[in-house]
């Protein structure tokens, strides 16, 4: 098996158990697994929670204009949390597609950060939504932080 198949499992016990003893979600059942892999690299976890937040605040602002609820808002989360995910990927010079005055080996030199997957952003923004910012985003460092540390046990870190 592969370190990202037993991290996502990981990831899923770890979520039912902080969400029996905390009652908080850890923004996705799958969502530490993934982030877990990434800790090492503070850059993309940080750009992956932006995309969340900026998903976030485009759905927060569309429900003002148009009603959306259940699973048109789920949808609608993921939807624009792949697109956030994307627009990140394609403009942001460091991260995306070269400009004139960046060279392909430059580019290659400077790709310190990325969005984790395409529909995180959108799984942590429907989290934000339903039980707070503060709260999804602490209950999912800490979840990811155990998610880590059990692959280092299990001698996966070196894997990675």
């Amino acid at each position: 098996m592969d370190t990202l198949t037993i991290s996502i499992g990981i990831g899923l016990a770890v979520s039912l158990l902080f969400s029996e003893i905390f009652g908080l979600a850890a923004g996705g059942m799958v969502v530490p697994g993934y982030i877990a892999l990434s800790l090492d690299e503070p850059l993309t976890v940080a750009a992956t929670f932006a995309a969340a937040i900026v998903t976030y605040f485009i759905v927060y602002s569309l429900s003002n204009l148009i009603v959306i609820y259940g699973k048109r808002r789920t949808v609608l989360m993921v939807l624009v949390g792949f697109l956030v995910g994307i627009f990140l990927e394609w403009f942001s010079p460091s991260i995306g597609m070269p400009t004139e005055a960046m060279d392909m080996e430059s580019l290659a030199e400077s790709n310190d950060y990325e969005v984790i997957g395409y529909i995180i952003p959108g799984l942590i923004g429907i989290w934000i939504d339903r039980q707070g910012m503060i709260e999804t985003l602490g209950i999912l460092i800490t979840a990811s932080t155990v998610v880590r540390l059990v692959l280092m046990l299990l001698g996966l870190e070196l894997v990675l």
